[in-house]
């Protein structure tokens, strides 16, 4: 973990908390036992494991794709913002999960639950051996100050990690460091065990970061977490305060340009609130602390980077970014008049002499969001349409950007021996997420004007963005106004939820937000309605009240012998 101490604890799942038996009891090679762990420095390693399984991956196991913190799959392929991509015939269960098909044996889903748990059992052993320390069962124990800071770091851990898993699979079963090595039933709304590590959290974690330790998680992010967490709940009052708190001690977000969010060179700027941290080339891992949660979604083809073609953005996306004549968001659903496809479904000389149509009034965050043919990319050059594209007919025009780096980054900030595995932080929280939720609070609390406030913050950054240039000419006819005004609830509800689409979109939040909003259905039908319309496989998909959730895996059910139940419809 990048400003993190490295310390390799694939070890530190000991043998302790498992077999009892005395004549088993012969100290394992290679293996630390309880006891030696309970040192300081043996809290803080196991501390530094459990922010270590954030990135999805444990040591060495490429493929934990459903686990990526981007949630890039769950997030945004299973919403309205984008394709699997690829072809067709490349990672099959991910179709499933677009299509909103999935079977318990979905290994997308397997990766998640396994990595998640992963990391709660190290938050879990955390907690247990800095108990045991401080109850003078081990070498000198931690002063009262930073034994408090390390259990809010670890309890701010698990619930991410829980909070991971219940937005996925609703029922899911809470274990502590207190529960015994069976199965627990997974039967009780695990949202209040949530709460309360966070709120535990707020309480004891600082503001100020240690020096050099930027991926540390300190009070603000707790602060937002609970907002987050609050707002899911519709606790609206409670998130409202969190999350203005956040809003209030940090510096205007005018000041903080957008894409920076998106440049490993800009990480840990003042905009983030909690991020994953990645490394490539100076850990001595060989990557495996790298994005690799993100290793397939680069364009394919001739490009600086050319695996594997995954993760591309609707066309619904792309035309959701059109603005009307005074620059707001075309809130009644009109972005899919006349559509934006780009060169798609062109043939021959159409096709070859395409050129991108400058009039198109567009928010120029699509060019941070969205790779389209004919518009600069990053610095790797024009984006030259279907040779950046595995099967166009199968993810449409369009390539994914935020995910990505500049070609000249790649030497620095790749893994030895790849390019596909880079060491691009991914945000979890940050501040223009910060703002739109406290938007969404104001809206529900009635506070219009505080509502329209936050919205036109957001957008006044937008407005700032360096428009994209061809031939030295802007690539759109970009523009972003403020809304004048939020003239009834229903309003601004719509223009919140439309902003967090654009302000976020590709950022994993899409499909977790629709369903906490309760649209999930009609959005989505309506989407495979007019997507399907360029892709067969969409066509007809409805959308039933299980499928704003996910199959829990059928191995973890079948290992509990019944103590764990299927999620609801499955």
């Amino acid at each position: 973990m990048k400003h993190i101490k490295y310390i390799l604890l694939s070890f530190l799942i000991f043998s302790t908390f498992s077999c009892k038996k005395e004549f088993l009891n012969l100290q394992p090679q290679g293996e630390l036992t309880e006891e030696q762990l309970t040192t300081q420095d043996g809290v803080e390693g196991l501390l530094v494991g459990a922010y270590s399984l954030l990135n999805g991956n444990v040591n060495g196991t490429y493929g934990n794709y459903g686990a990526a913190p981007s949630q890039w799959l769950f997030g945004e392929v299973a919403s309205d913002n984008a394709h699997k991509g690829s072809s067709v015939g490349d990672q099959p269960p991910m179709n499933a999960i677009e299509q909103h098909s999935p079977t318990s044996t979905n290994d997308n889903l397997s990766n998640l639950w396994d990595r998640c748990f992963e990391g709660i059992q190290r938050c879990n052993n955390t907690l247990k051996i800095l108990a045991n320390l401080q109850s003078g069962n081990g070498s000198a124990k931690f002063a009262d100050a930073r034994a408090k800071e390390i259990q809010g770091e670890a309890r701010l851990l698990r619930a991410h990690y829980y909070f991971f898993l219940v937005r996925v699979f609703k029922v899911v079963p809470y274990v502590t460091e207190a529960s015994s090595g069976t199965f627990v039933p997974n039967d009780k709304d695990i949202y209040p065990n949530i709460v309360d590590d966070l709120q535990f959290a707020v309480a004891n974690l600082s503001t100020i970061k240690p020096k050099n330790q930027k991926g540390r998680v300190d009070k603000y992010a707790a602060q937002a977490y609970l907002g987050k967490v609050f707002l899911y709940q519709k606790k609206y009052p409670e998130a409202y305060d969190l999350l203005n708190a956040v809003i209030l001690a940090k510096p205007d977000l005018t000041t903080m340009p957008y894409a920076d969010n998106f440049d490993i060179t800009k990480e840990d700027g003042p905009e983030t609130i909690m991020s994953v941290q990645h490394s490539v080339g100076t850990d001595g891992t060989g990557g495996d602390n790298g994005n690799v949660g993100d290793i397939l979604n680069f364009p394919y083809g001739n490009t600086p980077i050319n695996c594997c073609g995954f993760f591309q953005p609707s066309i619904d996306l792309a035309n959701s970014f059109k603005v009307d004549i005074a620059g707001l968001p075309l809130l009644d659903g009109s972005y899919r008049t006349n559509p934006y496809k780009s060169d798609f479904g062109l043939t021959g000389s159409a096709k070859d002499n395409y050129v991108v149509d400058k009039t198109l009034p567009f928010d120029p965050r699509i060019e941070s969001t969205i790779g389209r043919r004919g518009v600069p990319y990053r610095d790797w050059g024009i984006m030259a349409g279907d040779t950046w594209i595995r099967d166009a007919s199968n993810g449409g025009p369009f390539v994914a950007v935020k995910n990505t780096i500049e070609a000249a980054q790649i030497t620095s900030g790749t893994a030895p021996g790849t390019t596909n595995v880079t060491g691009l932080n991914v945000n979890l929280i940050r501040l223009g997420d910060v703002y739109l939720m406290a938007a969404e609070c104001a809206v529900e609390k009635g506070d219009l004007p505080r509502a329209l406030t936050l919205v036109n913050i957001v957008r006044a950054r937008a407005a700032k963005i360096t428009p994209q240039q061809v031939n030295g000419a802007p690539a759109a006819a970009y523009k972003v106004s403020p809304y004048t005004s939020f003239p009834n609830d229903t309003y601004a509800r719509n223009a919140v939820r439309f902003e967090r689409r654009l302000e976020l979109a590709m950022e994993g939040h899409r499909f977790f937000d629709l369903v906490r909003w309760g649209i999930a259905k009609q959005t989505l039908e309506s989407y495979f309605s007019f997507e399907g319309g360029y892709f067969d496989y969409l066509k007809g998909i409805s959308i039933e009240s299980r499928d704003e959730y996910f199959p829990l895996p059928q191995d973890q059910i079948d290992r509990s012998k019944g103590t764990l139940k299927q999620s609801p419809g499955y």
